[in-house]
């Protein structure tokens, strides 16, 4: 089948390489010129495990290519995605939908036989419908149906996730539509992944539920972390103890920092939007909004803890800054928050991430930037884990000890064992589990 896919971000080119895998004839859009030379030349724009060898596979085969010319890619396609971003809008926190809008707008000027026109991106209840309100506006004439198919790509695992989903929802209203959604994900159809057909408001809603029952799902272990903290109580042994009940399950029960990224901040925000938008208010929702956001302050604050109550001319080694490993995304991670409440405080900062040092000198100042974990920890005061990416997991901590002015390490992942670290000769503080005395 023919695809175009409009947008060459994070979810847009994943996606679209991945239909391309699957044996489509795939084209990716965007109106950035820098974007699209760049992925001409091979290059990728984001770092994911494995999408640079997929993307030059599939260039090779002639199945995926990239253009800025979206009306021959749409003229040319059975299907149309929709992938651009959908960022909060600041003020009210609803999902701005310009690019959204904008992307219909385009595709409706280009199309010139019947066109199943789906929005990939994460969109509130609605969007499909004045989706297709706006193209049979501009092309009365045109013959096309919109629905529905929402990513549920984890960043660091999204081909993956791509591949081996544990299902795929699809809002479509017509036989017609349902047969071509099955068509593309037939990979899948023929390996019984679960293919969940509903209505176009059903599919956006699911997104978003999904996300915010994760999110809280974080926030929740998070708190009770603060309470084990309190009676003396490993937050790990309550995790497994709840997590091993089928009806809760296990993930994302970590406690940490708080949760980031580009998907449940702007999520939760704008779900939270919805129900007040449609007179439901989400106080669950909005609770777990407000709870994240303080998280990361009280985090800055373990840290401070930690030097004695002050860390006003004190040096901090930080290790990772994006909001997760095997990413370089930035957006909202907690880092944003912690580094800079320790600046403020007066401390000198000594950082290093291995994937997101790029995007990072954009968003942080007055940083000694360093080219790994050890580096970091020179003539450091502390050293703090914010980030867990696997090469953090083992430190040597004999090294560490003659690099850091003092032996104290804040573990805001619990990669480490308390017992393990004190024998280490460390002063060690972790999330949520007591220290050994």
């Amino acid at each position: 089948m023919r695809v175009a896919m409009i947008g060459t971000g994070y979810v847009g080119l994943v996606s679209g390489t991945c239909f391309s895998e699957f044996g489509h004839s795939v084209t990716c859009v965007d109106k950035n010129p820098d974007r699209i030379n760049s992925l001409l030349r091979g290059e990728i724009p984001i770092f994911e495990p494995g999408l640079d060898d997929l993307v030059l596979r599939n260039v090779k085969a002639g199945r995926l290519s990239f253009t800025m010319d979206i009306k021959a890619a749409v003229a040319n396609a059975d299907a149309v995605f929709i992938g651009v971003g959908t960022p909060s809008r600041r003020g009210d926190g609803e999902a701005d939908l310009s690019y959204v809008y904008a992307a219909a707008k385009e595709i409706a000027e280009a199309l010139t036989h019947y066109t199943l026109i789906v929005t990939k991106s994460t969109v509130p209840v609605g969007t499909g419908r004045e989706v297709e309100r706006i193209i049979r506006e501009t092309r009365p004439d045109a013959e096309f149906e919109v629905a529905s198919n929402p990513e549920f790509l984890r960043e660091g695992a999204a081909i993956e996730d791509f591949m081996r989903p544990d299902r795929v929802v699809c809002g479509a209203g017509s036989d017609r539509a349902r047969e071509l959604l099955r068509a593309l994900y037939r990979p899948l159809y023929i390996n019984e992944t679960p293919i969940l057909f509903t209505t176009l408001e059903t599919a956006e809603l699911i997104k978003y539920a999904g996300n915010a029952f994760l999110a809280t799902k974080i926030t929740f272990i998070n708190e009770i972390a603060d309470l084990c903290e309190k009676v003396n109580v490993n937050v790990q042994d309550v995790a497994r103890g709840i997590g091993l009940d089928g009806r809760i399950g296990g993930k994302f029960l970590h406690a940490g920092p708080g949760y980031g990224g580009s998907c449940f901040p702007k999520d939760t925000n704008a779900l939270a939007a919805t129900g007040r938008k449609f007179d439901a208010p989400l106080s669950i929702v909005e609770t777990v909004i407000d709870v994240n956001d303080k998280r990361k302050g009280r985090m800055a604050e373990k840290v401070v803890a930690a030097c004695g109550g002050s860390v006003k001319g004190k040096t901090i080694a930080v290790l990772g800054l994006t909001f997760k490993p095997e990413t370089d995304d930035m957006r909202d991670s907690p880092s944003l928050e912690i580094v800079p409440a320790l600046q403020s405080a007066g401390a000198t900062i000594r950082a290093f991430d291995p994937e997101g040092m790029h995007e990072a000198k954009k968003l942080f100042k007055d940083i000694v930037w360093c080219d790994d974990g050890y580096e970091t920890a020179t003539g450091a005061d502390v050293l703090v884990i914010i980030t867990e990416w696997n090469q953090f997991r083992a430190l040597d901590m004999e090294k560490l000890k003659t690099l850091l002015r003092a032996p104290v390490m804040v573990d805001l992942r619990n990669i480490y064992k308390p017992a393990e670290m004190k024998q280490a000769g460390f002063r060690y503080y972790s999330v949520g589990r007591p220290p050994v005395q």
